[in-house]
């Protein structure tokens, strides 16, 4: 496997688990949350302190995680408490949580090369047993980690506190007459979405060697991208499927994306790429449930007819 598909890999499996807090908040409780981009730099911007600050980088990843469940449960305040539109209230929490992210970081970006890390820690455990496989350490422990969370987040779903997250995203009105209350439900599935992003956010950074207080702009309509590719591509009839899903259409936009900046188009152009991977991916499903639509009705209308003149 070359360096720029391994990277591309590698690179797609810490961003699944941030499409997975994607797919919690709008396939899930169909909220449009927006702190994702926050919270993504949150995860990065606490573990690379952290570290550089001298603690164990796992702990500095589990800190950082916290950090996510901590704001992600502030937008669910924002939104249910304070009556504050959904969409709205994510997008105040990422404005605050840029000026957060600098007080947290003290300056725009932390360097993290040359100190120890999760990968570099994996690297150095994979190299004492199998000198062979060093270069997939990363792909290795990122792999079976993500299939751990994906595994934790389908036992999740389908537990009492789950089901009522999944009937809050529904149809809340039927659940209120169960005497559920949706507001707990909607905190809850913000908190562990964004949990889950500024976890990949953490992973990121010590991945790539550095924090940056920009690197959450656009995180939403990645992870948006890898929602809709993988269901496009692997369905998602039922939730361990659609979880799975997120998992490939992380992977696979990072490889379109190697591919495009493979064939020459501009970094700077990325942003624009993935929002029409989004586009695309939206209207084509559309577009051919149209098509098959009109082909029944023109199907129905011939046996109508020939019905009507029976032949002769």
């Amino acid at each position: 496997m070359g360096p720029a598909l391994l990277g591309s890999v590698e690179s797609g499996i810490i961003f699944a688990l941030m499409a997975m807090g994607v797919y919690l908040t709008f396939r899930i409780l169909n909220f449009p949350d927006l702190t994702v981009d926050g919270s993504f730099t949150t995860g990065g911007s606490v573990a690379a302190v952290m570290i550089v600050g001298g603690y164990p980088p796992i702990m500095a990843t589990f800190v950082a995680m916290l950090a996510g469940l901590f704001f992600g449960s502030l937008t669910g305040i924002l939104h249910t408490k304070g009556k504050i539109n959904a969409l709205l209230s994510g997008i105040l929490s990422m404005i605050a949580l840029y000026s957060i992210n600098l007080r947290i970081m003290g300056k725009a970006n932390i360097g993290l090369l040359g100190e120890e890390t999760v990968m570099s820690q994996m690297g150095a455990f994979t190299s004492a047993f199998a000198q062979a496989f060093s270069q997939y350490s990363t792909l290795i422990f990122m792999a079976v980690f993500v299939v751990v969370i994906k595994l934790v987040v389908d036992w999740f779903l389908d537990t009492e506190v789950g089901l009522a997250l999944r009937a809050t995203g529904d149809n809340p009105r039927m659940i209120r007459s169960f005497s559920a209350n949706t507001d707990n439900t909607i905190i809850i599935g913000l908190a562990l979405s964004n949990g889950l992003v500024a976890l990949s956010g953490a992973l990121m950074a010590q991945y790539q060697g550095f924090s940056d207080v920009s690197m959450g702009i656009g995180m939403i309509i990645i992870g948006l991208a890898s929602v809709i590719i993988g269901e496009a591509i692997f369905g998602n009839r039922s939730i361990k499927r659609a979880t799975l899903a997120v998992i490939g259409g992380a992977i696979i936009y990072r490889l379109v994306v190697a591919i495009a900046l493979r064939v020459g188009l501009s970094p700077s152009d990325m942003k624009l790429m993935t929002a029409l991977i989004v586009i695309v991916a939206l209207i084509t499903p559309k577009i051919i449930s149209s098509m098959k639509e009109k082909k029944k009705k023109a199907d129905r209308r011939k046996q109508i007819t020939e019905s009507r003149n029976p032949a002769q």
